[in-house]
């Protein structure tokens, strides 16, 4: 119910706008859609006129793409609505510089010029590299890039290379800014528009997505927006069964001697994989006066994924053989408020904004089971090692199944100001605060299992992870311009920061005291309690003397005074810092100044070089195993040489040549008994060129963006952050290439429109190319992986305008590539199995839509 509530106030907004649009369209103003059909003029758009001569905010000014002094890219909204973009990985088909790593939609780790080292994501793991913000706010979260559906959308703003300055902690490595467009005073306007489509060997979906802008007197307007889009599924999970020790036989799903054979087959289901996404946006601008506005948002979105976007090639193409539930909630909702204003002739802006975003995950881990029993196969598998059974001593099912939540909070605040854009001498200065928690909650469930081999307090969980995660950050910034003449200036800038991050809470098994703390196994007479390990779980937690109840065991001490969880819902705590006063959250801190140096040359109004020295930092955190040190800041240092050109008003060609030094990188890889640990790497060096251009005439339109990058290690990467040096601990020798991010991409789009009678015609096609790229940095983990295959994809669409309605035809993935988008494996030592998440198989689709 309370999922159709939600459905039934976004098709109530959609249909209203529907039924308006008769009404309004007779009494709307004729040059309301006039910002949409300038291509429409006799001697065709020019480059800028396609993009919609885009005006940026990336120095936190208003300022003309071509005039802004750093390699950036903005798709504008006329171009989103002709690509039909709703979503995060279709933007990034036209952002060169950016790469990323998914396991499925809303699960996204972004990476820009390749600054990757690999398995991030992990909710105790490492805050991202890049940064992502909604209009003024960041909503940069550690469990993946918020997907913010793609609708009335002004622009996209990707900043490529540190934005330490103006943008923070986790503009390490680049910035990708979504800008909405707002509430308008002028008139009263809407649009809706609704899609359906189907994919090949797959399901049917459908979009329905809509629009109102609403004056309230002539300094307040009311902006809407309101969309549910369901993504088909394609992935097969089929009919299989897995067999576990003792002795099961190995040609046959049949058992011998005890053994436990499973099947799936209340599972198997065609198109396994759908989504739905649905929410909506609200945005009030009041205009106090003649310099001040106040401009409150909320924004809402749930997306629920079911199935897994990964299929196991081991099966089939687009199948896979999965033996639980498996499926994903992401809710999030932010509420924002900026005051822009002045003081004098001085710009004065607060942004302030606070999100909450809960995911609920159920996965299947039955590789986990599989990999390890056949792991401990010489002492009979899970079953002869860890004594999985029940409480009559029965012998069980080992598969596993986790149940997680992430509970994210944040809150952010900024206070600028900016002197006038037209003195000499000028400077944007500030301060910054924002602070980041995560309830982290993870469960890993054995059907049956018994009340002594489970976590303590909860049955049937071997495994559990309850901890809470805090990441502050406060700055102060400021960047200063001066013309030394009037086409040359010079820019400084820095950032002093200050970040404060902690974990704290309860990670492992459970812990009976028939179990000897040496190597887990049993010294009684009760073999069924000998499941879990002494290293992790209520053997490490803490008694009131500061003990562990490991270390009390062994010295034949008191082990009968836990202190009470930290963390509710834990049985007691294994990570924190003991006090004599408490058990206090571990914590890192830090402080320190990046900064950014730049020279720009104007010869002519139509060309601009510049020059800049950037640095970018990435705090450090806590490893959540209670034994592994806490990791570094990692720094980023940015050499760039730039040129913008617009060539006879329709050609507009950009490009950039970089070197990076990224020093001690973080580095976060699954270690024994798939466990997140994160330490500090080598020194990798990054070179890379990035160009775009966008050439428009008569009805022609075409744009075109590429990056080559060539990223590696300077030093060798060890198992430990100090290596050996004698060469058995070396995970990937100096010169490797770093993962995930292709040596070469490139995208580019052709439309071409022509009038026929009282309509307006168009043909478009996109073609986007990536080379190979490794699935991670460890050449035997990359060699078990598989590498990351090119791959070229095409889209295509035929579409007329009439008036304020359209229509069109598309293919999306016109040859059905499969496009390998990444690699995982669920588990350490899972090798024998690796997932493929691949583009959406060939998509035929109708698309209408109106204004009014």
């Amino acid at each position: 119910m309370h999922i159709f509530d939600r459905r039934v106030w976004i098709a109530s907004l959609l249909a209203s706008a529907a039924f308006a649009a008769p009404a309004i369209a007779q009494t709307a103003p004729t040059d309301t859609a006039a910002p949409e059909t300038a291509a429409q003029t006799d001697t065709g758009p020019t480059a800028g006129e396609y993009e919609g001569d885009i005006v940026v905010t990336a120095q936190k000014r208003d300022q003309n793409i071509q005039a802004v002094p750093i390699s950036i890219q903005a798709i504008g909204t006329k171009r989103l609505d002709d690509l039909n973009i709703s979503n995060f990985n279709q933007y990034t088909q036209l952002l060169p510089s950016v790469s990323f790593q998914t396991t499925q939609p809303g699960s996204t780790v972004v990476y820009m010029r390749g600054v990757a080292s690999g398995g991030d994501g992990n909710h105790s793991g490492p805050l991202p590299s890049v940064g992502t913000y909604l209009d003024e706010q960041p909503v940069t979260t550690i469990g993946g890039t918020l997907d913010v559906h793609i609708y009335d959308i002004a622009r996209i703003e990707s900043l490529a290379g540190p934005q330490g300055t103006l943008y923070g902690a986790s503009s390490e490595a680049g910035t990708i800014r979504i800008i909405t467009n707002k509430p308008d005073t002028s008139d009263f306007y809407g649009r809706v528009d609704g899609e359906v489509n189907s994919v090949k060997s797959g399901g049917v979906g459908s979009k329905i997505e809509g629009m109102l802008n609403m004056p309230l007197s002539q300094s307040a307007a009311l902006r809407v927006v309101g969309f549910y889009q369901r993504d088909a599924g394609y992935i097969d999970n089929v009919a299989g069964c897995r067999s576990y020790l003792p002795e099961p036989t190995a040609t046959s799903c049949t058992s011998a001697n005890g053994g436990v054979v499973v099947d799936n087959a209340a599972f198997v289901k065609k198109n396994y994989n759908d989504t739905e996404t649905y929410g909506g946006r609200a945005a009030l601008k009041v205009d106090l006066d003649s310099n001040w506005t106040v401009t409150p948002t909320v924004l809402y979105q749930e997306q629920r994924n079911h199935g897994t976007y990964g299929y196991d090639p081991k099966v089939g193409d687009l199948q896979l053989q999965h033996f639980f539930p498996e499926y994903r909630r992401d809710r999030f909702i932010q509420g924002a408020l900026t005051i822009e204003g002045k003081l004098g002739n001085w710009d004065v802006t607060y942004a302030g904004a606070y999100l909450d975003r809960k995911t609920y995950t159920s996965s299947d881990y039955t590789d986990y089971a599989e990999a390890y029993d056949s792991a401990y196969s010489s002492v009979g598998g899970l079953a002869g090692y860890f004594y999985y059974q029940d409480n009559a001593g029965r012998m069980i099912d080992p598969r596993q199944k986790i149940i997680g939540t992430d509970h994210f909070k944040k809150t952010s605040q900024e206070l600028r100001v900016a002197s006038p854009v037209e003195d000499r001498f000028r400077i944007v200065a500030g301060a910054f605060y924002q602070r980041q928690t995560n309830a982290i909650f993870q469960d890993y469930q054995i059907a049956n299992l018994g009340t002594a081999v489970s976590v303590n307090g909860s049955p049937g969980t071997l495994w559990l992870t309850k901890q809470k995660r805090v990441d502050k950050d406060y700055a102060m910034f400021g960047e200063a311009s001066f013309d030394i003449l009037p086409n040359l200036t010079a820019t400084a800038g820095g950032r002093a920061y200050i970040y404060d991050n902690s974990l704290i809470g309860f990670y492992g098994f459970g812990r009976n005291p028939a179990v000897d703390p040496d190597d887990g196994r049993p010294y009684s007479a009760t073999p069924f309690n000998a499941a879990g390990s002494s290293q992790t779980g209520v053997a490490g937690c803490y008694l009131a003397n500061g003990q562990t109840l490991r270390e009390a065991y062994l010295s034949g001490g008191d082990t009968s005074t836990l202190l009470p969880a930290a963390v509710s819902g834990s049985p007691c705590t294994n990570l924190a810092t003991y006090t004599t006063t408490g058990l206090r959250p571990k914590k890192t801190e830090g402080q320190g100044a990046t900064y950014r140096f730049n020279l720009t040359y104007k010869p002519t109004e139509k060309v601009m070089a510049y020059a800049t020295f950037s640095r970018g930092f990435r705090p450090g955190g806590i490893n959540r195993r209670g034994d592994v040190a806490p990791y570094d800041a990692d720094f980023l240092t940015n050499y760039e040489l730039g040129l913008k050109t617009t060539l006879f008003d329709r050609l507009r060609l950009n490009a950039s040549i970089y070197q990076q030094a990224w020093d001690k990188f973080q580095f976060s890889f699954l270690g024994l008994n798939s466990f997140t640990i994160i330490q500090n790497g080598p020194n990798a060096r990054i070179r890379g060129i990035e160009a775009d251009a966008n050439y428009a005439t008569g009805g022609l339109s075409l744009t075109a963006a590429g990056a080559y990058t060539d990223a590696k290690t300077r030093n060798d990467l060890c198992a430990t952050q100090v290596c050996s040096g004698d060469g058995t601990d070396v995970l990937a020798p100096k010169g490797t290439r770093l993962p995930i991010t292709p040596r070469f991409k490139a995208s580019g789009t052709a439309r071409y429109s022509m009038p026929i009678g009282a309509a307006k015609a168009y043909i478009q096609g996109l073609v986007a190319h990536q080379s190979s790229a490794a699935a991670d940095i460890r050449l035997e983990q990359a060699a078990s992986f598989g590498r990351l295959k090119a791959y070229t994809t095409a889209n295509a669409s035929v579409g007329a305008e009439l008036s304020n309605f359209t229509f069109e035809l598309f293919v999306q993935n016109l040859w059905d590539e499969r496009a390998q988008l990444s690699r995982f494996q669920q588990c350490g030592t899972c090798s024998q199995r690796t997932y493929i998440v691949t583009s959406t198989p060939r998509t035929i689709g109708l698309r209408a839509g109106a204004k009014f």
